[in-house]
């Protein structure tokens, strides 16, 4: 499979149309797959609720657009912020599990 401007246009249109503003396109083939690969299309507007995997890591890596991850401590104080934008450099982050 090609990630490609065609995928990444079809993934934003589907995220666009959805009420919480993204959408996943799932390499996986199931959810019991031991590594979850996934493009996540996020549109302006969309939340990601504050969660922790406590058994995975996660990574993300922006290929278009911005984006700000956010880092809580246990009482939900932000503690730590880092901007993302492929166009000045910043192509991702790698969030070890339990963060």
């Amino acid at each position: 499979m090609v990630i490609d401007e065609n995928l990444l246009n079809k993934v934003a249109e589907q995220a666009k149309a959805s009420p919480r503003l993204r959408m996943n396109y799932n390499f996986h083939e199931s959810l019991d797959a031991k590594a979850q690969r996934m493009l996540n299309a996020l549109e302006v507007g969309t939340v990601l609720p504050i969660h922790r995997h406590l058994h995975t890591a996660e990574t993300y890596v922006l290929l278009r657009g911005q984006l700000d991850v956010m880092f809580y401590d246990e009482t939900g104080r932000e503690i730590e912020r880092i901007y993302l934008d492929p166009l000045q450099g910043q192509f991702g982050v790698h969030i070890p599990k339990g963060t």
